[in-house]
């Protein structure tokens, strides 16, 4: 028994954990990771321990959806409490943190009056941040400021301490919201507690196609207590996953995943874009999951910084697989725009790379080009995103994401230099949530309601979709980055009717294009194409 060979079961559920909060990319760098405690997860534990029962009923409400709300029944708030004193105690450096960014933000604007700088270093910048931003104006004498982000993660304020997985067997796809509702101790899940850089994870999930002994297995988890250890043994099986079965064809095969995430192989090559995958388990929507992924993984490409496409819970997994992760550059420390090149290293991955727009990368099969990505992100300055134009062979893949093509001008200009696209993927997801509803905590002044209101999360709608398929003369059109798939609602808060006007919006580009006899689809669930050599 003890010499039996065990995997990873393949709906072992890895959930990341910052401070019990599920880990999105903003709760990594220090400075949003502060910004968020202060003004997302202090605010949301305040509003539960003094209203619980609100709470409870926005839960249940659908037209709540993603709110601020604690999904707990209304109970459990004494574990509520214990984890805002927790957490004031664990993490005073980085309220600390938060409340300097704002006090350096409060005193720029008011000393800040196009004259020198210089003076203000002593008088206007507190004290914990001194040495760790730089104070600029625009060419239009506004004022700010740039954080040293590599400097600040070797700071006292990055501890890798608040990292942490909680594990458990998942048996579908109804997962509530994670954003707004911390991972308090439960039965049936397990809590280690190890950073995102431990060697622990990817021998964890090498598990799934390399079988270990059990003591092998137990030594790997000799921090987890006794009394866990039943719970631990659970997540391993003695059976085999089948193989994977590598393209092999002389063209070029993609396989969508759902949301915006899509594998493509050709030539022994494969690119894995916005990595969000389902795990495995009876279900009656067909899907590709973690077991349909190669086992190594030459590029993973994100398009930009948002929860639903650069996934933490899906990236841990996968790290071991990854020969290469390609990132958009960031703006270099500003606020709202960390840069995912850092992030990720400090969680543990190796070999990221930057791209420009029309930076360019070589392939065995062709080619990998960034292409600028304009809309989606609410008119924040944030260069971190990217569009990715693909060659395979004779083959032109133009994977948008969600961008909005709100300067059609833009890609006049992008066509002149790359001609015409066979196929594009498109996130057609037109109402979008409101600017603060995922940048509100890096804001120090409150926003207007109208200019919030106004300033939204959105990718095309129509007019702006088939401009674009029009222009690059595509041959085939897929609208995808929906949030429509089961899988994803933990992360996404997105419930549509036929009425809905994504899917109005995207239903009118579908009909466009068929009227010109170019194949058009809305993905969903699981789909295969073949590329001809």
């Amino acid at each position: 028994m003890q010499n039996e060979m065990l995997y990873l079961k393949p709906n072992v559920q890895v959930e990341p954990l910052m401070d019990q909060w599920y880990c999105w990319a903003h709760l990594i760098p220090p400075a949003t990771a502060a910004r968020n405690i202060t003004d997302r997860h202090m605010k949301i534990m305040d509003s539960y321990i003094s209203a619980p029962q609100i709470h409870a009923n926005a839960v249940k409400n659908p037209k709540m959806l993603g709110g601020p709300f604690i999904d707990y029944g209304g109970k459990r708030v004494d574990e509520i409490k214990a984890l805002r004193e927790q957490t004031k105690e664990k993490r005073a450096t980085l309220l600390a943190l938060s409340a300097a960014i704002q006090e350096l933000d409060t005193n720029l604007r008011n000393n800040a009056k196009g004259f020198s700088l210089q003076p203000l270093y002593s008088t206007a910048v507190p004290g914990m941040l001194k040495g760790y931003v730089e104070l600029v104006y625009d060419l239009n004498s506004n004022p700010s400021f740039r954080l040293i982000e590599p400097l600040m993660y070797r700071s006292e304020f990055y501890d890798r301490s608040a990292q942490s997985l909680m594990l458990s067997l998942t048996r579908g796809d109804d997962r509530p919201f994670v954003l707004s509702t911390p991972r308090l101790e439960t039965e049936g899940f397990l809590h280690a507690r190890i950073p995102f850089d431990s060697e622990i994870i990817d021998n964890l999930f090498e598990l799934e196609t390399r079988p270990q002994p059990w003591n092998v297995l137990r030594s790997m988890f000799d921090f987890i207590d006794q009394k866990d250890e039943a719970l631990l043994r659970s997540f391993f099986t003695t059976d085999a996953p089948a193989p994977y079965q590598h393209y092999t064809g002389t063209g070029a095969r993609w396989r969508y995943f759902g949301h915006a995430c899509i594998l493509v192989e050709a030539a022994g090559m494969n690119l894995l874009f916005d990595p969000v995958i389902s795990y495995t388990y009876e279900n009656e929507l067909p899907r590709y999951t973690y077991n349909d992924l190669p086992d190594q993984i030459d590029y993973v490409l994100i398009t930009h910084n948002h929860q639903d496409h650069i996934l933490f819970e899906t990236l841990l997994q996968i790290r071991h697989k990854v020969k290469h992760i390609i990132v958009p550059k960031s703006g270099a420390g500003a606020l709202q725009d960390p840069s995912i090149k850092l992030t990720l290293e400090n969680a543990g991955f190796k070999n990221v790379l930057e791209m420009d727009e029309f930076g360019e990368i070589q392939t065995e099969s062709g080619s990998i080009t960034g292409l600028p990505f304009f809309g989606e992100h609410a008119d924040l300055n944030i260069p971190s995103k990217l569009a990715y134009l693909v060659k395979v062979g004779r083959h032109k893949l133009l994977f948008a994401a969600d961008s909005c093509n709100i300067e059609p001008r833009l890609y006049e200009h992008v066509y002149n230099v790359v001609g015409p696209v066979d196929a594009l993927f498109l996130g057609m997801e037109c109402d979008g949530a409101p600017l603060s509803w995922l940048y509100g905590p890096l804001l120090t002044r409150k926003i207007e309601r109208g200019m919030d209101e106004s300033r939204r999360l959105a990718g095309s709608n129509y007019e702006q979709a088939i401009d674009i398929v029009t222009r690059f003369q595509c041959k085939e059109s897929y609208v995808y980055a929906m949030g429509q798939e089961p899988w994803l609602n933990h992360v996404m808060s997105l419930k549509y009717t036929p009425e809905s006007r994504p899917i109005t919006e995207s239903n009118r580009l579908l009909d466009a294009c068929k009227q010109r006899n170019i194949c058009a689809e809305r993905l969903y669930g699981e789909k295969e194409i073949l590329l001809d050599a």
